[in-house]
């Protein structure tokens, strides 16, 4: 079952269920950073918002689950990047998530954040050779990087890419901060309240137990967007699963560490409570494509206690990330058609930088104002030609799984999505969509979207 670290003795506040109707400006689904800083930033502009959560409370889900690292280094992004767009844009990139991360840091709770390097690092010479071309990338794109061989790792390595003065995070305790910063400032925020009809034409939202929400805007920060049809998002989409583990340690690393190896690691550490905490983690795998998940658990215990010297960690977790076909998240506008409909969704497992970009992007848009990363972020950015083979393949996926599924897994429940045929994960103790990465837990209650309703389970 989940453990997350981020969830451990951390105070999050609780509201009531919305059980009323409401007009507002802006309404927001998805509590977690995503929603919680658009919120901050637009209530603080005087505009009406609602923010609407499914979950009892916010920034328990994605948010609650994520590495907690705060930094413009996403991986090996920008030489990939640069084969979609031009280098302009490719800076544009970097620019709006470094901004993005020193604003919010001006605001932040002292307690949340702590300022470390950032470094990704090879331990093969074909990793070495990754890492060259990364650094070559940074020199073009005039993006602040060091190559170098020193790090605080207990193995050497063939070449390290460092970033200086990035951040990490405690992530709730961030996210509970601009919810907070939100409320000061007027945002009407509910808990347990799912948003399951969304009347684009009429304006409107319902939740489960049908109160209604009138909007002017509306914006879906929620994993997988439940309107996503509108634009074709969920061909554009695929969802991978990583794992995570943390264990007691002796002393606090001063930087935070990604390898560039096909089969990645990432590691931080993080003080809780006044406990030194080594986080660890990597075995990523297309969401729901896998039933015996406890297996990847298990090798990166193995792995921490062996290589780091370290005690058996009890705190295990997993976190899902959609992905792009050019690797920038979709942000904005969800269709020309649809003026009034926003997303932000496919951050590629660096939601909390590009979080905050989100914000700072539907903000803007949402208030008439300027920023720089808009069309590079729209979801209806014209790269059709480079992503077609990728969105194609991405399309099959789902709709084999669709078919397969009824073949193979004939007494697994159907995903109350689509109809895909979901696959029990023995490591978590859920039910796993393929298709379009719904989650449920053993009783067929929601866990991610985009279903909106429970399984239905054969007693």
């Amino acid at each position: 079952m989940q453990n997350s670290l981020w969830l451990k003795d951390v105070e999050i506040p609780t509201f009531s269920t919305l059980s009323n109707s409401l007009d507002c400006d802006v309404c927001i689904v998805g509590g977690g950073l995503s929603g919680i800083y658009t919120a901050y930033l637009l209530a603080k502009k005087g505009m009406k918002v609602v923010l609407l959560e499914a979950k009892p409370a916010f920034a328990i889900g994605t948010t609650g689950h994520s590495t907690g690292k705060l930094t413009p280094q996403h991986g090996v992004v920008y030489s990939k990047l640069l084969k979609y767009f031009s280098a302009e844009d490719v800076f544009t990139y970097y620019e709006a998530n470094r901004n993005a991360i020193e604003s919010a840091l001006q605001v932040a709770s002292e307690d949340s954040f702590e300022r470390v390097d950032s470094y990704l690092y090879a331990t093969t010479i074909p990793g070495k050779q990754t890492i060259e071309k990364e650094l070559y990338a940074y020199n073009e794109l005039n993006i602040p990087g060091v190559e170098t061989t020193e790090t605080e790792l207990p193995f050497d390595v063939t070449s390290a890419l460092k970033m200086e003065d990035t951040a990490q995070i405690h992530p709730t305790k961030f996210a509970t901060h601009f919810l907070k910063l939100a409320i000061d400032n007027e945002a009407a925020v509910y808990t347990n309240s799912r948003v399951t009809k969304v009347e684009i034409d009429e304006k409107f939202v319902l939740t489960d137990n049908d109160s209604k929400v009138t909007f002017k805007k509306l914006v879906l920060c929620t994993h997988y967007p439940i309107e996503s049809i509108k634009g074709l998002i969920t061909t554009k989409l695929s969802i991978d699963r990583s794992y995570l583990l943390a264990s007691e340690t002796t002393e606090l690393l001063k930087g935070q560490y990604l390898s560039v190896e096909e089969s990645s690691r990432t590691i931080r550490t993080a003080s809780i409570g006044g406990t030194p905490y080594f986080i660890y983690g990597g075995k990523s795998h297309i969401a729901g494509e896998v039933e015996d998940t406890q297996s990847y658990y298990e090798s990166l215990k193995e792995e921490m206690v062996e290589t780091f010297n370290l005690p058996e960690p009890p705190f295990l977790w997993s976190a899902q990330d959609p992905n792009t076909p050019d690797l920038v998240p979709y942000i904005g506008q969800i269709s020309e058609d649809t003026p009034d409909l926003y997303i932000a969704t496919g951050y590629r497992k660096w939601g909390l930088s590009n979080s905050l970009v989100a914000g700072e992007i539907l903000s803007s848009l949402i208030t008439h104002e300027s920023h720089k990363a808009t069309h590079l972020y729209s979801p209806t950015r014209d790269q059709f030609g480079k992503n077609f083979l990728r969105g194609l393949s991405t399309i099959g996926f789902v709709t084999a799984n669709l078919a397969e599924g009824y073949l193979t897994r004939m007494e697994a429940p159907k995903c109350t999505h689509l109809g895909c045929k979901t696959r029990w994960n023995d490591g978590d103790e859920t039910w796993d969509c393929p298709c379009h990465g719904s989650r449920f837990d053993k009783d067929g209650n929601v866990i991610e979207g985009p279903a909106v309703y429970p399984l239905k389970l054969k007693k």
